[in-house]
């Protein structure tokens, strides 16, 4: 299986990051792929505001959705540890939900079947 490339684009306002804290982010990301299997484009944009604070936000864009998750703290490995989890649990609902779609629709159609009463497994 040919594993596509996962793009990233990071956006920085009124700070700069060190490489260190980059690779923190993209790891912290990247153990995402483990639950998503075709994530399209990773944005991260980190933001410096004027009270000192951090605020992340990462977008994911996967063939058939986008997560999307923020948050303002004190420092930016908490901040994207927080949307990192924040992240998590939205995909982790988003597959319990086709689970349980998937589900549904195999009990319709197994309702929907009608046997024949000559069938020798009709249940008699």
């Amino acid at each position: 299986m040919i594993k596509e490339a996962m793009s990233w684009r990071m956006f920085y306002k009124n700070l700069q990051i060190d490489e260190r804290t980059e690779e923190y982010i993209k790891k912290r990301l990247t153990g995402l792929e483990k639950i998503v299997k075709r994530i399209i484009t990773t944005e991260v944009e980190i933001e410096l505001d004027k009270k000192g604070k951090f605020r992340v936000e990462v977008m994911i864009k996967t063939p058939h959705n986008l997560y999307r998750a923020e948050e303002i703290s004190e420092s930016i490995e908490g901040s994207v540890d927080i949307v990192t989890e924040e992240l998590r649990r939205q995909i982790r609902k988003n597959k319990e939900k086709v689970k349980t779609l998937r589900l549904r629709g195999k009990r319709s159609i197994k309702k929907a079947i009608v046997l024949d009463e000559g069938a020798r497994f009709n249940g008699k």
